[in-house]
């Protein structure tokens, strides 16, 4: 499997590197789309961080609820889940920039 991978190796390294200049697109959006882009990507970024506060408050309120009636059941494991989802949320702007740039 190695003497394969080798000559793999050597045949790519021996092939001609292309010639010439390559063209780098601009990657430069109208104004009109970018504003327009901004608008929905804030909405949708309000709307996760208001389902965030949401699923937080109705985890709490299932919590206390289940306590006052002594049944137990595994609220840490959804409260957990929705916490990850808020970290997501707020780190998926900052995140695709570091992958992106």
């Amino acid at each position: 499997m190695s003497s394969l991978l080798l000559e793999a190796h050597n045949i790519l390294a021996a092939a001609p590197a292309p010639g010439g200049d390559i063209p780098q697109p601009t990657s430069d959006a109208p104004d009109q789309l970018k504003d327009k882009v901004n608008t929905v990507l804030g909405i949708a970024a309000w709307a996760g961080t208001a389902a965030g506060v949401a699923g937080v408050l109705i985890t709490g309120a299932m919590m206390a609820i289940s306590l006052k009636r002594g049944e137990s059941s595994e609220h840490m494991s959804r409260l957990g889940m929705v916490l990850g989802g808020c970290v997501l949320v707020a780190t998926a702007g900052p995140l695709v920039s570091f992958v992106f740039t």
